[in-house]
């Protein structure tokens, strides 16, 4: 699809950071940023305050300047302007969404009153997430491919339990099970590598 010539003379505004250019794409972008923001809350069971809305907006923006507007030069038109900026968004608010939440259970984030750094991570407690990317390959080996790829999913993407299984074709039920068989083989391995 051809680039409209609108978005072609607004992106071009924005790179040469014209006068008024910065905010007619804020002004253009920013509902439907806060629309994909809230799709994206909704389909991970995440409540979000305007406050958080708002902070997620925010990051959106400040990541589409950052590296001297990198992400906005390297819009090639194959698709529409709208298109190209959800995905990217969305991105941005899945990765932010999990860093936030990664940071709370680690202990970096107080939990106040943010509704997203008070996200309920699943079904499971959040504390029984395992963050550490080593310690999840080391839960890995032994298990079925299911299993594998229910614990990456869980403990590495931040999948809720409905997510897994809609996409694994599992039932909801089995994955907390299976979760907690993988953390009782990687405690039960651990135990066996210490020397007397």
């Amino acid at each position: 699809m051809p680039l409209l010539e609108d978005d072609r003379i607004l992106i071009s505004r924005c790179l040469d950071r014209e006068p008024g250019g910065w905010k007619a794409f804020v002004d253009r972008f920013s509902g439907l940023f806060v629309q994909v923001i809230q799709h994206t809350a909704h389909a991970r069971s995440i409540a979000l305050s305007t406050h958080d809305v708002d902070d997620l907006a925010a990051d959106v923006f400040l990541a589409l300047l950052a590296n001297d507007s990198d992400v906005l030069r390297r819009f090639r038109g194959d698709s529409t302007l709208n298109t190209y900026l959800t995905i990217i968004c969305r991105r941005i608010v899945v990765h932010e969404m999990i860093r936030r939440r990664m940071a709370e259970e680690l202990g970096h984030v107080k939990a106040s009153g943010s509704t997203l750094e008070r996200a309920h991570v699943g079904e499971d407690d959040a504390s029984t997430r395992i963050e550490n990317r080593e310690l999840v390959q080391r839960m890995l080996e032994g298990l079925s491919d299911t299993e594998a790829a229910v614990v990456r999913m869980f403990h590495l993407e931040g999948r809720t339990y409905h997510e897994i299984a809609r996409e694994l074709g599992i039932a909801e039920n089995s994955i907390g099970p299976i979760l907690t068989r993988s953390r009782e083989k990687l405690r039960n391995s651990s135990l066996a590598s210490v020397p007397d």
